[in-house]
């Protein structure tokens, strides 16, 4: 269902901007919960989470690559990774959706349900993850960890058996580490997306080679 209700109607006092991000993800999650109207849209998450958008989104939408999926799926799956770590290299302040989908609304009910699940999950990582040692501090950094990141989304999108996955986990990992501002989980991410890179380059390597070699 479409609501058409303002983001301070339907998520009131709620700011990721305050004071370099004085609230975890968690909390500020629950606080949604807790202040959302009878429908909440895409677009009133989005501005709630305001310039962590970009981070919960990468989480959200890496989720699903995770799990093993028929050949192909991942060409869908895998898009909106691709468009959120576009908007990252055009250097978007917050992230924006197309309008079917930002008017999309879930009900307070449903809403509760997905942050009662995801909130135990996201205060275990929290554990460890924490704003440290970022050095994502100019734009020009910026966009050069949006082209990284939109490298390993193309990836994700490619279909070869299972190589969807450890691409897709680099991504869950920074779009953790987006959210909370941490170097430390962020460089983690980037280790592993760039295993994820070479195991990439060489399936490709050795598929060209087999191929050569049958024609």
């Amino acid at each position: 269902m479409l609501s058409e209700t303002s983001v301070e109607d339907a998520v009131p006092d709620i700011s990721a901007k305050e004071d370099h991000h004085p609230e975890s993800l968690s909390e500020l999650l629950t606080k949604l919960s807790e202040n959302a109207g009878p429908r909440t849209t895409l677009r009133e998450i989005a501005e709630a989470l305001d310039e962590r958008s970009f981070g919960a989104f990468l989480l959200v939408f890496s989720i699903p690559n995770l799990i093993p999926l028929p050949p192909g799926a991942t060409l869908v799956l895998g898009l909106p990774l691709i468009f959120v770590a576009w908007q990252i290299v055009a250097g978007r302040n917050k992230i924006w959706l197309p309008s079917p989908l930002a008017n999309y609304a879930l009900e307070k009910k449903t809403l509760q349900k997905i942050i009662n699940r995801s909130v135990p999950w996201l205060r275990r990582m929290e554990a460890w993850v924490r704003p440290r040692n970022w050095p994502l501090s100019n734009p020009m950094s910026e966009r050069l960890f949006g082209i990284y990141t939109l490298f390993l989304a193309i990836i994700v999108v490619v279909p070869i058996p299972l190589g969807n996955w450890l691409p897709a986990f680099a991504i869950a990992t920074i779009g953790l580490a987006s959210t909370e501002q941490d170097g430390n989980c962020l460089a983690v991410g980037s280790v592993i997306g760039v295993i994820a890179i070479l195991i990439f380059a060489l399936v490709l390597f050795l598929t060209t080679a087999l191929f050569s070699s049958v024609v």
